[in-house]
């Protein structure tokens, strides 16, 4: 239905439009009482999909990456497509409104979606207040810096969200690899980027005696597409020698190869996602997998629009997955028809 019906309208609207009309609708629907039929259509219940990774036991490996509620808004409304976990963010200290409209394309031609969103919300504590309703999903918190700190004061901005979030999230995600905030990416250099981690992984023990018993929230990095081999090796040797927990590959990619889109949308500026990235996010997920000696957990991101390219992804190394594009293109069917191929897989072998 959603792609042969619903699909063809919405594609015919602006594409941000459409995401918060669509935010508008999945939460009538949600008070309205569809909650439980949206469960009993799209959750799949099973064993052989729970996972336990970095401490957190998963009801099922895929879930939704962060870009797509970032004000945590609709997190438990999410999870009755059959999520095992929702990200939300990224999120930044201040709220901010983000690049100049408008700002998110779809590539229709390439399944594909360029956004140069920048990083637009209404700030961590005000996504707090949400997140102190009762949860029905695991949280991840994407958190970022603002766009007018500059990136010698960068790390106080990731303290201040990670400290706000640290009692309503169940791990955290270190973003320093989008393409729309000026300079981010600076920060996934190997110097700056092991001082971050370090002292993100010093809060974490520090607020953790106060508020937690001393149980520690796991700290992932979610990394570039376009690294080179010698930057993939220096994030595997961030990565054990900061003891982070985990590595998301990848974000939206700047390279725009083989696109068959009309040329004016192909020149966009800002990250592309979808199936132009399905090739690239899986080579450097085999890549961290077999160089690290799978030392650290993997979420796997970029190009999953069917339970194949899911599957891709989890033999090339990954732990979990996530989707965004796919979601958009293919819909909440989606989640679905992964888990189901996950369980068959998992027969076979």
């Amino acid at each position: 239905m959603y792609k042969y019906i619903l699909r063809p309208i919405l594609f015919q609207l602006d594409a941000e439009w459409v995401h918060h009309l669509s935010f508008r609708l999945i939460k009538i629907l949600s008070k309205l009482g569809f909650s439980p039929l949206f469960r009993r259509l799209y959750v799949v219940r099973d064993a052989r999909l729970e996972r336990e990774v970095f401490g957190l036991r998963f009801p099922n490996p895929v879930g939704l990456a962060a870009g797509f509620d970032k004000d945590a808004r609709l997190f438990n409304e999410l999870s009755d497509f059959g999520f095992g976990f929702i990200e939300i963010g990224t999120l930044t200290p201040k709220s901010q409104m983000g690049n100049p409209k408008k700002r998110l394309f779809r590539l229709r031609a390439d399944q594909a979606i360029i956004n140069r969103m920048g990083f637009n919300n209404q700030g961590v504590f005000d996504a707090v207040e949400r997140l102190k309703k009762k949860h029905r999903v695991l949280i991840g918190g994407n958190i970022g810096k603002n766009k007018l700190t500059p990136n010698e004061d960068a790390i106080k901005d990731y303290l201040i969200c990670f400290d706000a979030l640290f009692e309503y999230v169940d791990y955290f995600v270190v973003n320093v690899s989008s393409p729309n905030t000026p300079g981010l990416r600076e920060l996934q250099d190997k110097a700056p980027l092991s001082a971050l981690l370090m002292e993100l992984k010093k809060e974490n023990t520090k607020v953790a005696k106060r508020l937690n018993g001393g149980k520690e929230k796991p700290i992932l990095l979610k990394i570039a597409p376009d690294l080179t081999d010698e930057q993939l090796m220096d994030i595997i040797e961030i990565a054990n020698n900061t003891k982070i927990d985990g590595v998301i590959a990848t974000n939206t990619t700047v390279e725009r190869r083989d696109l068959k889109s009309d040329l004016v949308q192909t020149e966009e500026k800002g990250g592309l996602s979808g199936k132009p990235l399905q090739q690239r996010s899986t080579e450097v997920i085999r890549f961290l997998a077999e160089k690290s000696g799978k030392s650290f957990p993997i979420i796997g991101v970029g190009g999953i629009h069917s339970p194949e390219d899911a599957l891709e992804k989890l033999n090339a190394g990954a732990d979990l997955v996530q989707l965004w594009t796919g979601f958009v293109y293919e819909g909440p069917g989606l989640v679905k028809r992964i888990n189901k191929a996950i369980i068959q897989e998992s027969t076979r072998s």
